[in-house]
């Protein structure tokens, strides 16, 4: 199923939102709780599944939603679809402080794996599955890193950062990175966790047990400050009950 064209706008510098722009009928799927604000004549409704091809019919809706159990997220995700006659805007924003990612997918070959809890919305048409990490090591130690979300198609799909955002783009190169600073990655990168340094560099260097290896050519996108990692230090100065 080919992606609905949408334009958009990002406003903000460090808390950023995305005003989608839709023609007539066009549609544009978003994680529940996303919208912002919304142009008269927007009709919005919460379904099981993205709305593709691949999840058409009752049985492909429940798989859909079924594998969006596993990384964590809600079942439904929300369509806004443009009933007036001339343009309307529907405009989303991350849960948390940070800068949102727009991704062309058409230029990273149609795929993009990213975490979880960073997909924001896309124009209707993008498939949104799970994809498991290679190695079983990842799914016991990587935390953040064992389930990926996987999304495909041709259109424009828009992702949450926490904190600064850098695209890195590797020509047959490796890069190590805190599995929680990943944001995703394109096709053609290899995907691993490794236990970062010995036992004492693990418990009291500071950096989190296991490291993310990615290496090959394609596009990576990284945070510098991921939720948990700014969650934990609030946590840490909080008033401690008596």
């Amino acid at each position: 199923m080919q992606s609905h064209e949408i334009d958009y706008q990002i406003y903000g510098n460090d808390l950023q939102v995305v005003e989608v722009e839709l023609d007539p009928e066009e549609s544009v799927i978003a994680e529940a709780g996303a919208m912002c604000w919304m142009d008269a004549d927007i009709e919005y409704a919460a379904r099981l599944g993205d709305g593709s091809e691949a999840d058409s019919g009752f049985f492909g809706k429940v798989f859909s939603a079924g594998k969006r159990m596993v990384t964590g997220e809600s079942l439904f995700m929300t369509h806004f679809t443009n009933k007036g006659s001339s343009k309307r805007r529907v405009a989303f924003a991350g849960p948390v402080p940070g800068h949102i990612v727009p991704v062309d997918l058409s230029a990273t070959g149609g795929k993009l794996l990213c975490q979880r809890d960073a997909f924001l919305c896309a124009a209707r048409g993008t498939r949104i599955g799970v994809a498991f990490t290679k190695k079983i090591g990842a799914g016991f130690f990587g935390g953040e890193g064992f389930v990926l979300q996987k999304l495909e198609g041709d259109g424009m799909a828009f992702m949450h950062a926490g904190g600064a955002v850098v695209k890195k783009e590797l020509n047959n190169q490796t890069i190590m990175v805190d599995t929680g600073c990943l944001v995703a990655f394109s096709e053609g990168i290899d995907y691993s966790i490794a236990a970062a340094g010995g036992l004492k560099t693990m418990m009291f260097g500071g950096e989190g047990m296991f490291l993310a290896t990615l290496k090959g050519t394609g596009t990576v996108y990284l945070q510098s400050l991921p939720f948990a990692k700014l969650a934990d230090r609030i946590i840490s100065v909080l008033p401690k009950k008596e």
